[in-house]
């Protein structure tokens, strides 16, 4: 019988479905351009909201939401790529890699986007604050690392795909579900901390979440309007 242990809470796997959600809005309403310019601010705005909230919750969190607990140096991503590092249960030396750099693209276009001004159907809500010429070279930030974004996503998808078809290990249905099952052969495999130290997910730290986010939201909601 299968080991069922809980790796992702509650709070990051909404995070994670609820950011998938704004990025394709975000890109999608871009291209149409006109009036979903507006919408794209919208999802912009609610990234913003969202990756912060994943800043505190990666100090706040439960164990494999915490930063500290994937953070990875050249040692680990060494050892993993060598095939000499033990299974995990949250994100392994590369994945963190990955997750470390969609969080740092993705800030820099949400910060930039609050100072971009096309002078036709958006401006940016700090715009007003800065000189021309940095409004300009915020722009072309903005619009340039659309292209990083797309290759890092790119890249999450295609790991995604790889890692079901040729190591049988399914990313999605965890980031779905919050729950890893552990065959009892396959333990010997995994750290023992890891095994014994499932991630909290009770009412206690959804509620915390909640009212981190809520917290969040209002303070980027008030500096948006403002």
């Amino acid at each position: 019988m299968k080991k069922t242990i809980r790796v992702w809470d509650l709070p990051i796997r909404l995070f994670h479905w609820f950011l998938v959600f704004c990025i394709v809005g975000s890109l999608i309403s871009v291209n149409l351009g006109g009036n979903a310019i507006a919408w794209h601010a919208y999802f912009g705005y609610s990234i913003l909201t969202l990756l912060i909230f994943r800043i505190v919750w990666g100090f706040v969190g439960s164990r494999h939401a915490r930063f500290i607990t994937f953070f990875p140096n050249r040692a680990a991503i060494l050892a993993y790529l060598q095939g000499r590092s033990p299974r995990f249960l949250g994100h392994n030396p590369i994945g963190a890699l990955s997750v470390f750099a969609l969080l740092f693209v993705l800030s820099v276009q949400v910060l930039t986007g609050l100072f971009v001004d096309d002078e036709i159907a958006f401006q940016g809500p700090l715009a007003k604050y800065v000189p021309n010429v940095v409004v300009s070279f915020l722009s072309e930030i903005h619009e340039g690392n659309q292209v990083v974004i797309y290759t890092l996503i790119t890249i999450h998808i295609a790991a995604i795909w790889f890692y079901r078809k040729y190591k049988g290990e399914d990313l999605i249905k965890p980031m779905l579900s919050g729950d890893k099952e552990i065959d009892p052969s396959e333990e010997a495999k995994y750290l023992p901390s890891d095994l014994g130290q499932p991630s909290k997910d009770g009412g206690l730290q959804r509620a915390l979440a909640l009212i981190i986010l809520s917290a969040i939201a209002v303070v980027v909601g008030y500096f948006i309007t403002k």
